[in-house]
């Protein structure tokens, strides 16, 4: 891949400009991720992104690499994921907590991010605002030259703040039914909450939700997420050897996200291990080689898979709207293969050196 490709990538399409003022000046940039957002908000949060990975697979074929557009553009106004996934996710925060939101969720409705919010105005405005925020926020960490991936943190921390400015708990409550925030027990048990534990949904009370809320109700057993990551880490390099770009394989776990949205039972969530897998395979076989880069891949396909497993059971399953697991592992997987970059135990890969 291109310089000029690998720093258009890191900087989420973003072309830099002459400093930190400039860049967040532009006003075409703020037009850009207010319309981002409220793309976000109409489809819902899952839908925009799944347009993303289909973004990315598309501009891996069709991309102009002297210009970084094609991948590009999947990561920038309109629709990086800090600007149209996380303004959906926020959107269905704003929705949920005015009663406009009854998808018919079994969890509380705030973190329904696969159910479309159409056209009301309040509702694409929240998502616009969001959306603005996300491309602030992230172009400002590309200014700063943060060392991971800037539209990953982005991703979270406007979760974080969705719920600070929409009266949720940042964390969540823990039920009276569970051991502890890594207990998945009462889920597994089908355990609901006690009253007044925590806010139903519209007219419903605490007790009508689950006692625990688990991301993927499929694939939380730490087994099973331990082996999906390492063998997804694996086939992310081994598609990285073949179409030399590390993003290809984060486009097509994007993409395959269709299935979980139309509600195939069993689809695993992996794109924070293919992208870790995948750059962690740039930088290990830049210095061993292709089977040890395959290797490396395979670790941090399992560390990303883990560390968003665990990040869920803290932030997601006891909380009450969508904060992005697989974008906080990205962002924590991203930040360890950058300093391995600066150590000089991996080669250079396209996360921002430190």
């Amino acid at each position: 891949m291109s310089a000029e490709v690998s720093a258009m990538l890191a900087s989420g399409g973003v072309v830099a400009q002459s400093g930190l003022v400039g860049a967040l000046l532009d006003p075409a940039l703020w037009l850009g991720a207010a319309a981002g957002g409220a793309f976000g908000a109409a489809l819902g949060a899952l839908p925009a992104f799944i347009f993303t990975g289909f973004l990315v697979i598309a501009g891996v074929f069709g991309g102009d690499a002297a210009n970084g557009a094609g991948v590009g553009v999947a990561f920038g106004p309109v629709f990086g994921p800090h600007i149209s996934f996380a303004g959906g996710a926020a959107a269905s925060a704003y929705a949920a907590k005015a009663g406009a939101m009854e998808s018919g969720f079994d969890y509380h409705n705030a973190k329904d991010i696969g159910f479309a919010l159409g056209s009301r105005p309040d509702i694409l405005g929240v998502g616009a605002i969001f959306g603005v925020f996300g491309v602030l926020l992230q172009t400002t960490l590309v200014q700063l030259g943060m060392p991971f991936d800037q539209i990953a943190f982005t991703v979270v921390a406007s979760a974080i703040v969705h719920r600070i400015v929409f009266g949720y708990s940042i964390i969540g409550t823990v039920s009276n039914k569970a051991n502890g925030f890594f207990d998945m027990g009462p889920f597994e048990r089908g355990e609901m909450r006690d009253a007044g534990e925590v806010p139903g949904d519209g007219g419903k009370d605490s007790e009508d939700r689950l006692a625990v809320e688990p991301w993927l109700p499929n694939m939380y057993n730490w087994s099973h997420v331990a082996a999906i990551g390492a063998v997804t880490g694996v086939a992310a390099g081994y598609i990285t050897i073949q179409s030399g770009n590390p993003f290809f394989g984060f486009g097509i776990s994007a993409a395959t996200l269709i299935f979980l949205n139309l509600g195939v039972e069993r689809i695993p969530v992996t794109h924070h291990m293919t992208l870790p897998g995948a750059t962690a395979f740039v930088g290990a076989s830049a210095m061993y080689g292709p089977v040890a880069g395959l290797l490396a891949a395979a670790l941090f396909g399992l560390f990303g898979a883990v560390f968003g497993e665990a990040f869920q059971r803290v932030f997601y399953a006891h909380g009450d709207t969508h904060v992005d697991p697989p974008a906080a592992a990205i962002a924590v997987s991203t930040f360890i293969i950058a300093v391995l970059v600066a150590a000089g135990v991996f080669g250079s890969v396209w996360v921002t050196p430190i």
